[in-house]
């Protein structure tokens, strides 16, 4: 659902959560990164810091510069057709992914459960068009909208070991590119050579929320000269500008 008026809801004493709707939506979405775009563009004093998420905007601010009332006027202030200017992605990625069973270690246990063989499971992952909702769970973690409802799975009941760098996976209606190897009850069913979080890199994140995605399938032999050029820091994947 898409609230017509946003909620504020208090985060402890010093932040805020601005709410647009209860769904993975990309219209709800859009209104979330247009805010964020006002926000950073003209900050009102005191504003520390704004994180988007699907359906809303985490404001963290000062109390002592500015208090609640006169942040959420500021925002009100903002919002009337906060949403017009981000509902088209600025950008498309095309991210090389190796759908090997060698980089794609869950590819056949998901793909059994989907019904499906792993080589179907492959191309219908690399063939959807994604959105890239937010970064959340961990530094570079990027969630993507748009999974092929043929996709759809449950979560593993419990976490299992760590997942590589650069792994795509799957869960719920779900597409996910890991940054990092933590612990996940998602399925690996592929793996990009790109680095999504880069501390060395001007900004940290590749991309931005919003942005269009999608996979090129690669073979074993490709990913590994991939790789090779991206940890030497050479950004892989292609960037295409759309507006």
């Amino acid at each position: 659902m898409d609230y017509e008026t946003p909620r504020f809801l208090d985060c402890g004493e010093s932040a805020l959560s601005v709410e647009f709707g209860d769904s993975v939506d990309p219209a709800v979405n859009a209104r979330v990164l247009a805010l964020d775009e006002r926000l950073r563009a003209a900050p009102p004093a005191g504003l520390r810091e704004t994180t988007p998420t699907y359906r809303a905007l985490f404001l963290r601010y000062e109390p002592l510069e500015i208090s609640r009332a006169a942040l959420v006027a500021a925002i009100e202030g903002l919002i009337g057709t906060a949403g017009v200017e981000a509902s088209q992605p600025a950008a498309r990625w095309t991210f090389p992914c190796c759908y090997d069973p060698e980089f794609a270690e869950d590819i056949g246990e998901a793909a059994a459960l989907l019904g499906q063989t792993a080589q179907s499971l492959a191309q219908l992952h690399a063939g959807a068009d994604y959105r890239a909702y937010m970064y959340g769970f961990a530094p570079g973690w990027c969630y993507l909208g748009g999974l092929p409802q043929a996709l759809a799975i449950p979560r593993r009941a419990a976490p299992r070991g760590p997942t590589p760098r650069g792994a795509a996976l799957i869960g719920g209606a779900l597409s996910l590119i890991a940054a990092s190897p933590m612990p996940t009850g998602w399925y690996v069913v592929g793996r990009t050579p790109e680095r999504m979080f880069a501390l060395n890199r001007n900004p940290p994140f590749l991309i931005a929320p919003g942005d269009a995605v999608r996979f090129e399938p690669i073979d074993a032999k490709t990913f590994l000269s991939l790789e090779a050029r991206a940890l030497a820091g050479e950004t892989v994947a292609r960037r295409e500008t759309l507006l």
